[in-house]
């Protein structure tokens, strides 16, 4: 499963992304081994800065965007993002622990 932690899960409120997340890190070290290995993907809103800003073409200014702000979806600004992916990482890393002992065993 590939899990999406924006729009529906997170009520497409961005900043509920991580909260999205930390379940799924949480799913992901899970000593119940078909939720945990189940999941193999996630999907984040992420860009350099938080939030996002209107823009249509042809009638909005380029010039007036904001460098590294979104002009579609809503998005985690780049620290929480960072931090997003660490708290999935330390899910995986713990995992494969998890599988590495069930082998030895």
């Amino acid at each position: 499963v590939m899990v999406d932690c924006s729009h529906a899960n997170s009520s497409k409120i961005h900043t509920r992304q991580k909260i999205v997340a930390s379940s799924i890190a949480s799913q992901l070290s899970s000593s119940d081994r078909a939720t945990s290995n189940s999941i193999f993907g996630v999907m984040v809103e992420s860009h350099i800065h938080e939030g996002n800003q209107p823009f249509t073409p042809g009638k909005d200014d380029k010039k007036a965007l904001k460098y590294g702000v979104s002009i579609t979806d809503a998005c985690l600004g780049w620290q929480d993002s960072l931090q997003l992916l660490e708290e999935l990482a330390q899910g995986v890393r713990t995992r494969r622990k998890m599988k590495k002992h069930k082998i030895e065993e």
